[in-house]
């Protein structure tokens, strides 16, 4: 424990909340900004105020705590808003699109259909292949479709 106390805690604590923060850069996840947020205040905190390492710790956890709290309580009230709500959400983004349909749907069953250059699985009353298609909706990579 003797390197423990050699190490210039204001220093210590001030390195450890930017490397906090640029994880959080990195490693986007709204978590280690508040212990980032807490190691840089400790580290102000002992710049001014000659305290014990073990008191900085305890320091540390309680305002790690709080930050927490308060950041998942600012984080409810102010939800972040994706730009594009369907970025990741293929058979969201096709619906209302016209479809052509290239293997037939066979009620009760699902066929194919093309949209660009990709096939799709569709479910939708029966229809012959070469009829278009609008998507109403999807089911996982299924899509629901009805006729044009």
């Amino acid at each position: 424990m003797d390197w423990l106390e050699s190490l210039d805690a204001p220093y210590a604590w001030l390195a450890l909340g930017l490397a906090l923060a640029v994880a959080e850069i990195v490693i986007p996840g709204v978590f280690l900004i508040w212990l980032a947020g807490a190691a840089l205040i400790v580290g102000l905190l002992t710049w001014f105020v000659p305290i014990g390492i073990p008191l900085q710790v305890v320091i540390f956890a309680a305002l790690a705590i709080v930050a927490v709290f308060m950041g998942k309580r600012y984080l409810r009230a102010n939800p972040v808003v994706p730009a594009d709500p369907l970025m990741n959400d293929r058979g969201g983004r096709l619906v209302g699109e016209v479809v052509t349909v290239v293997s037939a749907i066979e009620e009760g069953s699902t066929g194919r259909v093309r949209h660009g250059d990709s096939e799709w699985l569709a479910k939708g009353p029966a229809t012959e292949p070469g009829a278009r298609m609008r998507v109403t909706g999807h089911q996982g990579s299924i899509l629901v479709v009805e006729p044009a």
